[in-house]
């Protein structure tokens, strides 16, 4: 019952967090240089014309009318249509909602598979080549720019190797480069993470209490060690995904692939509001939903986390 609790508490102060990062954003779209009406319309439109539509988009109201009116849409799951393309902003994130998670999804997978072990190792092999080494390329993957990163992998894998291609979506081969080059900064993070963890772990009495009972080295990392130190690891992992789906706005421009993050920079560029308000309220709800599920696991996997309290 307590974790039912627990979930609505967090849900519902997902409501004002959303309504200030909305609000603000919101505030800047609108005061942006241009006219919505006269990019709507064209620039062959006359004065009338352009003060009629005005009025219907409530674009005469103050701001925060204009910004009341349309959460009191969004409340009843109307997020409008573009005003570049027209098209329904729901319809179309729900379109594109799959190639980012997929994206997204494998990017953290391959980089949590590789970066946890490697962090474990790490930690147990401390001060060796391995752990300089370890350390020296998560330094190197959270110092390059995914956009840089990207461009570079283009240049010698689609151009000079050819062996993947350089944009679009379509095939397996399409998500190998963007996969990577967005699990970058999720595996750095893994390794770091998870040999911090680690070393905190092997340094706790409990540890040393069951060496000196004549349990195996192995015994102790596996049962022991491992288990403990992969608790914050957990919530680095939702983290990471969460950022992954953010992160995506870059590496889905720089290999053309049409998600949510290529259709919020193009609508950024164009200042298409109901579009990037849309697709920004969609990504603060999943990634509070992403840190709740985080938080439900992590108490279920220790006991000492108490939710109730």
């Amino acid at each position: 019952m307590y974790l039912v609790k627990y979930s609505i508490k967090r849900l519902l102060m997902l409501i004002p967090v959303i309504l200030g990062v909305t609000l603000i954003l919101y505030y800047v779209m609108a005061l942006s240089p241009g006219n919505p009406a006269l990019q709507i319309l064209g620039a062959d439109a006359s004065p009338e014309q352009i003060e009629t539509l005005e009025k219907e988009m409530y674009l005469d109201q103050p701001i925060l009318v204009q910004y009341g009116n349309y959460i009191w849409n969004v409340l009843h799951f109307n997020f409008g249509t573009s005003w570049v393309s027209g098209y329904n902003v729901l319809d179309v994130f729900w379109e594109k909602l799959p190639n980012t998670l997929m994206l997204a999804s494998i990017a953290t997978l391959w980089a949590v598979a590789l970066g946890i072990p490697i962090g474990i190792y790490a930690a147990v092999r401390q001060y060796s080549i391995f752990d300089y080494g370890s350390m020296v390329v998560a330094m190197l993957l959270f110092s390059f720019p995914a956009f840089w990163l990207g461009i570079m992998c283009q240049i010698l894998f689609c151009l000079v190797l050819q062996w993947l291609p350089a944009t679009g979506i379509g095939t397996w081969k399409h998500l190998v480069l963007p996969s990577l080059i967005l699990g970058a900064n999720t595996l750095a993070s893994m390794i770091r993470m998870s040999r911090t963890s680690m070393l905190d772990v092997l340094k706790q009495d409990y540890i040393r209490t069951a060496r000196a009972k004549g349990v195996s080295k192995r015994d102790v990392l596996v049962h022991h060690a491992v288990r403990n130190s992969l608790i914050p690891v957990i919530t680095q992992i939702g983290i990471s995904f969460a950022g992954c789906i953010g992160g995506a706005v870059v590496t889905e421009t720089v290999f053309t692939i049409p998600g949510i993050g290529s259709m919020l920079i193009n609508a950024v560029k164009s200042r298409d509001i109901p579009v990037v308000m849309g697709t920004v309220i969609f990504i603060a709800a999943m990634v509070g939903l992403i840190n709740l599920i985080v938080d439900l696991i992590c108490a279920k996997v220790d006991p000492r986390i108490d939710l109730a309290s």
